[in-house]
């Protein structure tokens, strides 16, 4: 049979991914590869997790092994609730659905809120995943500018009056360029979204992972404090992960928005998986209750921040001339800009001959560009490695030069 004929003709919209591509090419042991949004794995908690483990099967066995809510686990959104909870506002249970991941929470927001021809207003470039997830619906993405202090909210003007249904960003250590949302930016565009009623998808998994500088409040927390609601009736839908902070084998992640929100996306939910894991809820829950998150970000802080400066001091000392890029304060990528004459693509298959793996920036950009731009991990590769690869990126483009 000739499956390409039975095919929907939305799936003439999906490819796959140019990251995991890439990853399928850096499993052998001599590659440096900065190519995935890789947590570093030496560092994992191996004897807590196993604790925790052994504590849910024999306190908790036969619920965690069992159906569960949609929802989620009940106690976890009470925690995460507790967490986003001010003052001024509070998140309760029902304003959080645990999803698969963070993927799944923008997959699900997709199929909710999108359909085909409406437009959505994301940074250029942008999350590879989001694209990919959003361009089987038909959306059609307006490019947002941005600098080095995030999205430019004084260039929004001409997308909103196209109406948008939605804007996308990752305010905090943008994934792929390590930008971070200013303060007074996050302010006006909160603004200017309130004024032109456009939601916001507030996508935070690197947030926790903060080397430098000083912390920022969420988009959430700007637009409820300021709407000063007892229900949570923002704007703003928040996207979180356990993935980048404990570990993504556990594939736990949360939306929380307005309970009318929360509700329609249950019911996509249970279409796609009934619901998360259970006993992978359980096993985050018990990791949270034994303080093993209070106890292993310090761990991870301490050494992407490490990672990080030696990739910005390698940088430095061995990419020629004309390269830029900016200096993240957290999180786990930044976006190397060369000369509008290379193609990173094309100077991948060397790069992989000499055993160092990158991702041609191209792929996170609207509109053909992009194509000089090459985006660079530093939290999976400890940092001798680090020197060694960008070293070997750096005679590359030498050669190519």
């Amino acid at each position: 049979m000739n499956w390409s004929d039975r095919f929907a003709k939305c799936t003439a919209l999906m490819k796959r991914s140019a990251v995991r591509e890439v990853l399928r090419l850096t499993a052998r042991p001599d590659m440096i590869s900065f190519a995935g949004g890789l947590p570093a794995a030496e560092l994992f908690p191996l004897d807590r997790v196993r604790e925790a483990s052994d504590a849910v099967l024999r306190n908790s066995g036969r619920q965690a092994l069992q159906y569960g809510e949609t929802e989620g686990l009940a106690p976890l959104r009470d925690w995460i609730a507790g967490q986003f909870s001010r003052p001024q506002f509070q998140v309760q249970r029902e304003n959080i659905l645990i999803t698969t991941g963070s993927q799944q929470a923008l997959d699900l927001i997709g199929r909710v809120l999108l359909d085909e021809g409406d437009r959505v207003i994301v940074e250029n470039p942008t999350y590879l995943a989001l694209l990919s997830a959003w361009r089987p619906v038909g959306v059609q993405f307006l490019a947002a500018s941005s600098d080095a202090d995030g999205l430019r909210t004084d260039d929004l003007a001409p997308l909103l009056s196209q109406r948008p249904r939605l804007i996308y960003l990752t305010p905090n250590f943008q994934n792929p360029q390590g930008t971070t949302l200013t303060e007074s930016r996050r302010k006006s565009l909160i603004a200017l979204a309130r004024e032109h009623s456009v939601p916001i998808v507030e996508d935070n998994p690197y947030g926790e992972l903060r080397y430098s500088g000083t912390a920022l409040p969420n988009l959430l927390e700007i637009d409820a404090a300021a709407n000063a609601d007892p229900e949570l009736d923002s704007l703003v839908i928040y996207t979180g992960t356990f993935s980048k902070v404990l570990m993504p084998g556990l594939r736990v992640g949360w939306i929380i928005a307005a309970r009318q929100l929360i509700d329609k996306l249950v019911q996509a939910k249970q279409g796609a998986d009934l619901h998360t894991s259970t006993l992978c809820q359980h096993l985050a829950l018990q990791m949270l209750n034994d303080r093993v998150l209070d106890d292993f970000l310090p761990v991870l802080r301490r050494n992407y921040g490490e990672r990080r400066d030696v990739m910005l001091d390698s940088l430095e000392k061995h990419f020629p001339k004309g390269a830029t890029w900016f200096r993240p304060d957290g999180g786990m990528f930044l976006l190397a800009s060369l000369p509008d004459s290379v193609n990173t693509a094309e100077l991948l298959p060397e790069a992989l001959r000499r055993n160092v793996a990158f991702v041609p920036g191209e792929e996170f950009h609207l509109y053909g560009r992009g194509k000089n731009t090459m985006r660079l991990n530093f939290s999976s590769a400890p940092p001798d490695r680090i020197e060694i690869g960008i070293e070997r990126l750096g005679d590359l483009l030498r050669a190519f030069a």
